[in-house]
């Protein structure tokens, strides 16, 4: 999914998955901490958590990938976070990025519904060239299509 095109060199690439749970919203909200985080790691590359600041603007999460030969650092400043009886959200964007991306723009959503409330990861990323905006954004889908049964597990 193409998301937009500012120039012919300029693709970024969406991914946006929604996930329902049942649990009101302030209590996914809460539960958006260093323990789900830490579950939402995919299993390879392993991730590391140096830092984790927080959900707020501001805080900055720092990981380290282990991709077994070399490691990869992870930097991401919480850059806006916004709350309101009907919808939460915060957006980190990527300060250090690993080699395969070049842009990284994530914003986590949760949004009241009338049996519990819906998660939504909304990501807009660019890797260093147009082929490997297509070749990596398969992975990317699936390492963040894992996220929905563990979120439904933690927040049943």
């Amino acid at each position: 999914m193409l998301l937009g095109i500012r120039n012919y060199t300029n693709i970024s690439m969406n991914i946006k998955i929604s996930t329902k749970v049942n649990q009101s919203l302030p209590k996914v909200w809460e539960g958006f901490n260093l323990s789900l985080f830490s579950k939402l790691a995919p299993p390879f590359p392993p991730v590391k958590v140096k830092v984790f600041g927080g959900c707020l603007k501001g805080d900055v999460v720092h990981l380290q990938l282990n991709f077994l030969f070399f490691k990869q650092d992870w930097i991401s400043e919480i850059i806006d976070q916004k709350q309101t009886e009907s919808e939460i959200y915060f957006v980190d964007e990527g300060i250090k990025l690993p080699f395969f991306l070049s842009y990284w723009h994530h914003r986590h959503g949760m949004v009241k519904d009338e049996e519990g409330t819906m998660i939504i990861d909304d990501i807009i990323f660019k890797t260093p060239t147009i082929l490997t905006n297509y070749l990596f954004f398969p992975f990317l889908y699936l390492q963040f299509l894992y996220r929905k049964p563990i979120y439904r597990k933690v927040f049943k």
